[in-house]
């Protein structure tokens, strides 16, 4: 048996376990996360110029995904909690030949929406890539992060630069 006491989603006797959280007090939580994902000069270009491929608004589409994921994510991560989330924001910035995708997702619950802002990022970085890879085979997602978070136990977290 390992000692597993920084690991909340695994047991004493090493099996998966969903954490208790009925003896936590509802808080105001918060988390914003990114990613981003390189798109080559041809379809950065496509987007500054349009914000759309022959599939259509690539942002906007990838925004909507992402949102819906993040609405689904204890549905799609096993050990996840369902969440009443208050909101979820997904933005989009061109740089150069890239693009970098953050979300905020916020609720008032008893456990925290860390991955919720990371399935919102990690969805509409996927929708960007489906939604352009028939015009760019090479475009690859080259992050994905937390940036901060907010609310509970551990309170306050900042990422440091990257």
């Amino acid at each position: 048996m390992g000692d597993n006491t920084e690991f909340s989603h695994v047991s004493d006797d090493d099996t998966a376990r969903m954490v208790d959280v009925s003896s936590k007090d509802p808080t105001t939580r918060s988390a914003r996360a990114q990613a981003v994902v390189r798109l080559g000069d041809r379809i950065a270009g496509m987007l500054r110029d349009t914000g759309s491929v022959s599939k259509g608004p690539v942002l906007e589409t990838a925004r909507i995904a992402g949102i819906m994921a993040s609405k689904r994510t204890s549905g799609l991560i096993p050990m996840c909690h369902p969440l009443p989330l208050d909101v979820v924001n997904v933005d989009f910035e061109l740089k150069d030949t890239f693009v970098v995708i953050t979300s905020e997702a916020r609720c008032h619950a008893v456990t925290g929406v860390e991955m919720e802002a990371l399935t919102a990022v990690s969805i509409a970085a996927l929708t960007v890539y489906d939604m352009c890879k028939s015009a760019e085979k090479g475009i690859t997602i080259e992050s994905i992060r937390l940036l901060e978070k907010s609310g509970g136990k551990s309170g306050h977290w900042k990422a440091e630069q990257a």
